[in-house]
């Protein structure tokens, strides 16, 4: 057992750094380590498979195909441009509009789908003003992960503890988080402004080509945009019941896009399909199987069991240790192999004897939705628009991206510690 789990750590190690390095594409990478992993037998391969969150897949697939069949219609082009209009054509202006509208729409439909949407939208702006769509990009996969945090819907990682936890309704996630993700998001937009201003400056007469645009215009096939409109509406929708409805919103996602394609004919389908962003998803696949090795070897248990050590179950300490260890682990590990482990540590907590486990909940969602934020590989949203990012010819590099998201990480999960020390703990 001890060789499998230097081998798991050795393995981990060295596709991390390759990853981090940039010098071979990360989905190659991931996939290479995902299958070291079943070869050298640190996992079997029914394991393997077992590890690997299709829910998480499922979702992301079948929102990509909707939102590509919309996008088509023109619809978040419009959006955008009516944004850009009320902001005067002011890139700074339209940089948070552009957050603000990320960050609500991450909390009611899900980070993924949110950066879907906005993604195609920025880069259009950009074109015309002329500005690098870099910062643009990059504060919106912040506000995708801090506005998906106040929601049960919103983030996978709240996914998982509502599913665990019946208590935690869709109610009291909005109750216990929305309060902070206000509190942090009003703090974040002033930083932005002042990182920002400088590199996306742009001239008078180009802020009056965006105010020239007729908007109307780009809505181009009136017929697609109601069958798309009505799809993604009962989609969310069924985001909103789908605990009532006992489907998990994978099931939602992908009945949604099969019903679009259905609308919309064959023709049709071949399109979404050329548009799913494969290499994305191939990246997860590897990335669950990576960590599979460190949940089947014990690794990542041991650590729980090291962590309660540490505090002597003292209520206080053990929610600052969840939510700074969630935080830290999930800026470098994919937050949901991890919450899938802490979720049954915190359960035992419970049986060892700690009396109030709410705080401990509250602070695992905290801690691994924002500490998504800390790296480009910390969460879902943030791969799928370097991806994006990069098909279009703007790469975001790890490290360029790491110097923004670490510290502004850390400033939110610094935020976070204040309010569960007060609302809960005093």
């Amino acid at each position: 057992m001890e060789q499998q789990a230097i081998l798991a750590i050795g393995i981990f190690l060295l596709t991390y750094g390759m990853i981090i390095a940039e010098k071979v594409h990360r989905t190659i990478v991931a996939m290479i380590g995902g299958v070291l992993m079943v070869v050298l037998g640190v996992v079997d391969q029914d394991s393997a498979l077992h590890h690997i969150d299709f829910n998480t897949l499922g979702l992301l697939i079948g929102m990509m195909i909707i939102v590509n069949i919309t996008a088509e219609t023109g619809l978040f082009t419009y959006i955008a441009l009516i944004a850009a209009k009320k902001a005067k054509g002011d890139p700074v202006r339209i940089l948070v509009s552009l957050v603000l509208i990320t960050a609500i729409g991450s909390a009611f439909l899900d980070n993924v789908t949110t950066v879907l949407l906005m993604v195609p939208v920025t880069f259009s702006i950009t074109r015309q003003l002329r500005v690098n769509p870099v910062p643009f990009l990059i504060t919106q996969i912040i506000a995708s992960n801090i506005g998906g945090t106040a929601t049960l819907i919103g983030d996978p990682p709240n996914i998982m503890i509502g599913s665990a936890v019946k208590e935690l309704t869709f109610l009291a996630f909005i109750n216990n988080l929305a309060p902070v993700v206000v509190v942090i998001m009003a703090v974040t937009i002033p930083i932005f402004v002042l990182l920002f201003r400088k590199q996306i400056q742009t001239t008078p007469e180009l802020k009056q080509k965006i105010m020239l645009i007729n908007e109307k215009e780009v809505l181009t096939d009136r017929k697609l945009l109601v069958k798309s409109l009505s799809v993604l509406g009962l989609t969310i929708v069924g985001f909103f019941l789908h605990q009532m409805l006992h489907l998990e919103s994978a099931t939602v996602a992908l009945a949604g896009a099969f019903l679009l394609l259905l609308l919309t004919g064959e023709h049709a389908m071949e399109e979404a399909f050329t548009k799913v962003e494969w290499t994305t998803i191939f990246f997860f696949v590897g990335l669950f199987v990576l960590v599979s090795g460190l949940v089947e070897t014990g690794i990542i248990s041991k650590l729980a069991a090291q962590a309660i050590e540490l505090t002597g179950g003292d209520p206080l300490a053990t929610s600052m240790l969840i939510l700074w260890l969630s935080a830290i682990a999930s800026a470098f590990l994919d937050n949901i192999p991890f919450v899938a482990t802490m979720i049954p540590m915190i359960q035992e907590m419970g049986v060892m004897g700690v009396g109030n486990l709410e705080p401990l909940w509250w602070s695992l969602a905290l801690g691994a939705c924002l500490g998504g934020n800390g790296t480009l590989i910390g969460a879902s949203a943030n791969l799928i628009v370097a991806g994006m990012s990069g098909k279009a010819g703007h790469p975001i590099k790890f490290v360029t991206y790491m110097k923004y998201g670490f510290p502004l990480m850390l400033l939110s999960v610094l935020l976070a510690s204040i309010y569960i020390y007060v609302r809960y703990l005093i």
